[in-house]
């Protein structure tokens, strides 16, 4: 898969850089390698850095709104310190690793509904070229995979994923953002919760998986959420009997055995706020059958892609007011 990436902010006649990466999908903590191929402009230059910059489109919340924005999850700095010449042609290879809690994008293959990106920057003489934003597809580890499939063996079915600009409080977060993955209940228990919010924050050693229950209001009683937190281990993922699991997790979440305390703040200072995300509404069943998941809200990736890289280049324009 090629990614090409036209930087022309450096002046007419400036270097070009076609980021090409693997195929296929990469995975959380896993490799990502290919190379970066530049073309030189009408004049020699000195590449000071290249950079990869892996991105995301995010949900943040503020005091009276609501609103989306891009941030950066990780840098990486993947070449630099040669001299480009006049139309010369100049290969650098890359092997980076993605950070243990990079977003899922897709499950068998089929599109959930954030979008990650990779954008290529060259820093030339001082000056910072930004390419354009492509997405990225990740897909889930095994034990991520694993869970999700026991959900639908469940009954449960697929609602929709964003990314959320925050932390949750008590786990080993580590990115500015974490993932909700919205699942609705089967009949037998939709009496009790409205919906199931999933949180995968992944590690080396295995994962922490944080489910939210929202659960509905009965005739004496108040509606409330109730958050529990499991782990995971990766090496005993296939030999766990992951439908016993999860329904386990599922009982406790639901019969709320856990005491009614205040829960693990979500988001940012503006405290336990959630939203759904673009398209919540479209309900997907069937998600360990691998059937179409479909793209949420009926909004193709590349045209979210669009968005993201029409949000950077309002920040940037931002930044460089402030620098000016």
């Amino acid at each position: 898969m090629v990614f090409k990436k036209l930087l022309g902010a450096l002046g007419v006649g400036g270097p070009s850089v076609d980021t090409v990466l693997q195929p296929g999908p990469a995975l959380p903590g896993g490799l990502l390698s290919g190379e970066v191929r530049l073309r030189g402009g009408g004049s020699d230059v000195t590449v000071d850095r290249i950079s990869l910059l892996l991105v995301a489109r995010v949900e943040r919340e503020g005091q009276e709104e609501e609103d989306e924005g891009t941030v950066a999850l990780e840098r990486f700095t993947v070449g630099g310190g040669f001299r480009l010449a006049e139309e010369a042609d100049h290969t650098v290879p890359f092997t980076v690793t993605l950070p243990w809690e990079t977003p899922i994008t897709e499950l068998h293959g089929q599109h959930l509904g954030p979008v990650l990106g990779i954008r290529t920057e060259l820093d030339i003489a001082g000056a910072r070229d930004k390419g354009d934003l492509d997405a990225l597809a990740v897909g889930p580890l095994p034990a991520q995979e694993a869970i999700l499939e026991a959900f639908g063996q469940l009954g449960y079915a697929f609602r929709s994923a964003d990314l959320e600009l925050g932390h949750i409080r008590g786990t080993g977060q580590q990115l500015p953002c974490y993932q909700e993955i919205e699942i609705l209940p089967p009949a037998g228990h939709a009496h009790a919760v409205n919906e199931i919010e999933v949180t995968f924050i992944a590690a080396p050693g295995g994962l922490e998986v944080v489910i939210e229950a929202d659960k509905r209001a009965g005739l004496f009683t108040e509606g409330h959420d109730t958050v529990h937190r499991f782990t995971a281990s990766h090496h005993a993922a296939p030999q766990t009997d992951w439908n016993a699991q999860v329904d386990a997790w599922l009982k406790e979440v639901i019969a709320g055995h856990e005491s009614h305390g205040a829960p693990p703040s979500y988001g940012d200072e503006h405290g336990d706020r959630h939203r759904s995300g673009p398209g919540a509404g479209a309900v997907v069943a069937g998600v360990a059958a691998g059937v179409a998941v479909g793209v949420v809200g009926g909004m193709v990736a590349a045209e979210v892609v669009d968005e993201i890289g029409d949000a950077f280049e309002g920040e940037e324009d931002e930044e460089s007011d402030e620098e000016g």
